[in-house]
């Protein structure tokens, strides 16, 4: 399977205290006018933790029904325990999904051989082509670039999202094998892009879809100028999309549009006043806002 171009991370809208699932239509349709290549919902900007496993899978099978094969879905079914990733991930297939997000377990912290064996535990059982998911930031441990060079000679390991802010790690990985790398980093889809990654995975795309479709395109097709104008006119949103932990600011963001209601599950809250004025400010800035 191939994987280029933009693909939203999709946030989870919440009405008290319940997925929202009229919004959720609206915001697939919005996806795929816009012309993304694909969906990805239940990752981490769609508050995968905080998600009941019934809720999971209506979210998942929601999003496959209302794209009716328009885009790829990579269904996030990751999770710290291999077992229950294979079981969510076979359920992702049977709903229909085109592949399997799958981050790097959390907290527990495995080894890379751990890692290792979970990926290809779930590339075996699992039944979906897994777009692995680096983010030590979040998950504790990076999958090292000699690992991912193991993990990309099984066929089910498609791809990988870089979301440790390395451009470097691009160039590491191509050195060492051939997996497809999407950046997992907004405001580096342009340099990683241009040492070997074929598209993004986007948070910003969830409130400004058409301008990444037309970045991410505008670079692929050699257009550098319309490619440039583009990110630094949203750098900005680029940056201040993770000025509190992600997914507050871009749910925060489409609930200012007019996108979504602003609601979260503790741990997560609304934004603090400071950050949501200047928040507000970058949206101006950059036109999503009037």
């Amino acid at each position: 399977m191939k994987f280029q171009g933009v693909y939203t991370a999709l946030v989870t809208p919440f009405r008290n205290g319940k997925v929202d699932t009229d919004a959720l239509n609206r915001l697939v349709d919005e996806q795929i006018a816009a012309g993304v290549a694909g969906i990805v919902p239940v990752g981490t900007t769609g508050e995968s933790p905080t998600l009941t496993y019934e809720e999971h899978e209506q979210v998942i099978r929601l999003v496959i029904a209302r794209a009716q094969g328009k885009c790829q879905i990579i269904a996030g079914t990751g999770a710290n325990c291999t077992r229950e990733a294979i079981e969510m991930t076979r359920q992702a297939k049977a709903d229909g999904a085109d592949a399997t997000l799958q981050v790097t377990p959390y907290y527990n912290k495995p080894t890379q051989e751990g890692l290792y064996r979970h990926f290809s535990e779930v590339a075996d059982k699992g039944g979906l082509p897994v777009v692995l998911y680096n983010v030590p930031g979040r998950a504790g441990v990076p999958i090292a670039e000699s690992t991912v060079a193991r993990l990309s000679k099984n066929s089910m390991v498609a791809a990988i999202k870089e979301a440790g802010g390395s451009v470097d790690r691009v160039s590491a990985i191509r050195d060492l094998c051939d997996i497809t790398i999407l950046s997992g980093d907004d405001s580096l889809t342009l340099p990683m892009m241009a040492v070997g990654a074929s598209g993004i995975i986007s948070v910003a795309s969830n409130i400004i879809p058409a301008d990444m479709v037309k970045m991410v395109k505008a670079f692929s097709d050699g257009d550098l100028q319309t490619a440039m104008e583009l990110h630094r006119r949203y750098y900005c949103l680029f940056r201040d999309q993770f000025i509190e932990t992600n997914p507050i600011p871009i749910k925060a963001a489409m609930a200012m549009a007019g996108m979504i209601a602003e609601e979260y599950r503790l741990p997560l809250c609304e934004l603090g006043e400071a950050n949501r004025a200047k928040l507000e400010a970058t949206l101006k800035r950059c036109g999503v806002l009037q």
